[in-house]
């Protein structure tokens, strides 16, 4: 049986997805928690937010995604960063879930990726899980009540974590799988309870598509200066460098936290809502995060609780140090209403540097950045995807190769074409190590972090004294009001000068090495901006 709202010429019986038993439609947050609980799938916490373990699985199964190889796509997939399906395998697959999904209950939200109407996709999920459901409500864009009555979807993800693949007869790798089909408009999710599987497809979908029209889809968060969305400054970062804490700036107007498009009219948030990581969450640091924690409909997932209070424990990450929160935008207060903003004025690229090497900020020449946008140095935080328990440094091209389903020059050119038409400025920030390597040094100050951003999106920092970095030739500011000066040097912080330069060393050899498989696609100006 059907219940909820939904375009009648559009049911799941006309996409040929029969046999199911009950059927919800477009429930809204508090019916999605009454039958989450039903299910047993969570408990109800405090002020209403929803308590789950997604249990063996806390993070991405990146190499457990697929893309069917079809004649349409094949010449424009960057197939060494993407495992391959065969079209007969993806068939198996689809046939097999659906054959699987009879006779249980679904729930499907239709919903819209991208703010700029211009420029958004539908997307149906059809989720085993209510509070996958819930989830993803949060995370994509709703529509109008009244929009649902004609609702057609572009695309359709179905998301079972019940089935599991067979790699033999389906083509993948594991029992895992999350595959996508750009001919068939559908992606399968299998064998894995982790709701950002959900989200991460459709950002790969939208980062597929949107370039074709001229659009730099970005894995990054984005803001503006309030009362002026022209001032936007975007922050490019992989799951653990800051994108969501720095961007959650109280004097400024939050666009989003995680995954937008640059097009021709500006900047624009791909989602409805925030992903947080919530281990040593600070009520003083991030106040507008940590109060999500308590605000009704709020996932929390894999935080471990006081069974009785039910409490939250934010030091404890004996589930995983990636736990997260999800709430819809609107919870933070200074959330743009309409989650648009204008071309970047400043685009800010996060790095967690475990080697204790990069400066906390550089400003970076329009060459340079490509550069560093191409290496996407960072480090993988504990806990993001499955095995990392500390973390590794690692290089991730545009700062989120798991999700670029063509090959980087596709994006470091689109982006390098905005900033030379736009004008925009452009920093590295280092959200690591200072004082030394991981396991030596600390972590940098967020304060200082805070301070040095400031002053990069006011202006003032481009009005101070520069150095150039011997080991990497950009600018590196010498003296800012409220930052310790000893912290603009990296070397100055390590109680081992020599020690210092050895890392340093190892560092720039790694992006040298890292960056030999771009000379063939990049300009010779990139290519003298790598090094010094």
């Amino acid at each position: 049986m059907a219940f909820g709202r939904v375009n009648p010429q559009f049911q799941l019986e006309d996409q040929g997805i029969t046999g199911l038993d009950n059927v919800y439609y477009n429930l809204i947050e508090p019916a999605l928690i009454e039958a989450a609980l039903r299910n047993g799938e969570g408990r109800l916490g405090r002020g209403g937010t929803f308590l789950v373990s997604t249990g063996k699985f806390t993070g991405r199964s990146p190499k457990d995604k697929h893309v069917v190889k079809t004649e349409s796509v094949a010449d424009s997939i960057w197939w060494e960063n993407n495992a391959e399906m065969s079209p007969e395998g993806f068939d198996k697959l689809y046939e097999d879930m659906l054959a699987h999904m009879k006779g249980g209950t679904y729930y499907v939200q239709d919903l819209v990726g991208g703010a700029d109407p211009a420029h958004s996709i539908n997307v149906r999920m059809v989720t085993e899980l209510a509070w996958h459901g819930l989830f993803i409500r949060h995370m994509l864009r709703r529509p109008e009540r009244e929009a649902l009555d004609r609702f057609v979807a572009d695309f359709t993800v179905i998301n079972c974590p019940s089935f599991q693949a067979d790699p033999a007869k389906h083509n993948c790798r594991s029992e895992t799988v999350i595959a996508m089909n750009f001919d068939r408009k559908i992606i399968l999710i299998g064998g894995t309870e982790y709701a950002g599987e959900n989200k991460k497809s459709v950002f790969t979908l939208l980062n597929y598509l949107l370039p074709e029209k001229g659009i730099m889809p970005m894995h990054c968060s984005a803001n503006h200066a309030a009362g002026n969305p022209v001032d936007t400054a975007i922050f490019f970062g992989l799951s653990g460098t800051g994108k969501t804490t720095l961007s959650a700036d109280p004097e400024r107007i939050l666009i989003g936290d995680d995954e937008h498009g640059w097009s021709d009219r500006g900047t624009f948030n791909f989602e409805g809502g925030c992903y947080a990581k919530t281990i040593n969450l600070d009520p003083e640091a991030e106040p507008e995060i940590y109060a999500t924690t308590s605000k009704f409909g709020t996932v929390i997932e894999n935080m471990v609780y006081d069974e009785d209070t039910l409490d939250l424990d934010f030091a404890d990450d004996s589930l995983t140090a990636n736990m997260r929160c999800a709430y819809p935008l609107e919870y933070i207060s200074n959330a743009s209403s309409n989650a648009l903003g204008g071309h970047p004025k400043n685009i800010i690229m996060l790095t967690c540097d475990a080697f204790g090497v990069l400066p906390p900020i550089a400003r970076l020449t329009p060459a340079q950045a490509m550069y560093h946008f191409l290496s996407g140095f960072t480090s993988k935080v504990a806990g993001t995807e499955r095995g990392v328990t500390e973390p590794e440094p690692t290089f991730s091209t545009c700062f989120g190769a798991p999700f670029m389903p063509r090959r980087p020059e596709a994006y470091g050119n689109l982006l390098r074409e905005k900033i030379a038409k736009h004008g925009a400025t452009c920093w590295l920030v280092n959200t690591g190590w200072t004082g030394g390597a991981y396991g030596t040094g600390s972590r940098m100050p967020i304060k200082a972090t805070r301070a040095l951003l400031t002053a990069a999106l006011d202006g003032s920092l481009s009005k101070v004294d520069f150095r150039k970095d011997p080991n990497f030739g950009f600018e590196v500011p010498i003296k800012v009001p409220g930052v310790p000066e000893v912290l603009l040097d990296p070397r100055r912080t390590w109680g081992n000068p020599d020690g210092y330069d050895e890392q340093a060393d190892k560092l720039v050899k790694m992006f040298a090495d890292n960056f030999e498989q771009y000379q063939p696609y990049i300009d010779d100006d990139v290519k003298a901006a790598a090094i010094g």
